[in-house]
């Protein structure tokens, strides 16, 4: 079989189910595994330029919905008679579906069950650890930053927040992806800000132009240099590797004191 991801998280679940002969081509933001970067590229994710994706002849195309915009590359697939399958996880627990249906799509279901059941277990294992801690710190998220956008509780870092013993301050909103303000932030005075825009490697991202914003030079996470730049390929990708950053993350607000 050949194989086509469209997106990095699809990526990694391929990876994940060691289909490492059968992935034929990926998309231009598809960053991990280091041993893939070799393959032939199709295109930004929101962008993907078909031709290229039928020059591969791929059996399958792993297509996502996981972003706003990539609805162009649902329907061009459509139109092209292109054998796709559709991620669109929102929340954690989803995740281990999606493993599945690839695993399903990829003609290898028991491979693809035992990695479900692998992320599945490590995942009940972090909600415990979380269970313990006392304290519940209040996390700002920020993939862009002008505008800014931020995820609301219809999005998985809202379930990062909780499975990491804290809360998203704008969980109140119902919707995956937010538009806000300076103020909006200010407002809800968060203890800790995590940066992960999408799309921009980490050396680009300096921290004074987060804690020089003038709106926020009393915010609680300023005052107390919880600013934390994060690798956003561990944070912004419903993919395995995402339990890896809420690992990460616990390590940052939660000192070992910090137990029940």
């Amino acid at each position: 079989m050949r194989i086509v991801s469209l997106c990095p998280s699809n990526t990694e679940i391929l990876f994940e189910l060691g289909l490492d002969e059968q992935v034929v081509g990926l998309d231009d933001h598809s960053d991990w595994p280091p041993q893939w970067q070799h393959l032939p590229r199709v295109g930004p994710d929101l962008t993907i330029d078909m031709e290229k994706v039928e020059a591969l002849s791929p059996d399958l195309v792993v297509a996502s919905l996981s972003v706003p915009g990539m609805e162009r590359n649902i329907d061009l697939l459509k139109q092209r008679n292109i054998p796709h399958i559709v991620l669109n996880p929102s929340h954690l627990d989803e995740i281990p579906a999606d493993i599945l249906a690839v695993g399903q799509a990829a003609g290898i279901p028991q491979q693809a069950a035992i990695a479900a059941e692998r992320f599945t277990e490590r995942l009940g294992r972090l909600r415990l650890r979380a269970a313990a801690f006392a304290e519940r710190p209040k996390l700002y998220w920020e993939w862009w930053p002008n505008p800014i956008y931020t995820p609301g509780r219809g999005n998985w870092l809202t379930d990062v927040s909780e499975l990491a013993g804290a809360v998203n301050v704008f969980a109140d909103f119902a919707e995956a992806n937010v538009k806000a303000t300076r103020e909006m932030v200010a407002e809800r005075d968060p203890e800790h800000i995590c940066i992960v825009w999408c799309g921009i490697e980490l050396k680009r991202i300096k921290r004074e132009m987060i804690t020089d914003r003038p709106e926020w030079q009393t915010m609680r996470a300023i005052t107390s240099g919880n600013v934390h730049l994060l690798e956003e390929g561990l944070f912004c990708r419903p993919s395995p590797r995402i339990l890896d950053g809420l690992e990460q993350l616990i390590g940052l607000i939660h000192p070992v004191a910090d137990m029940k």
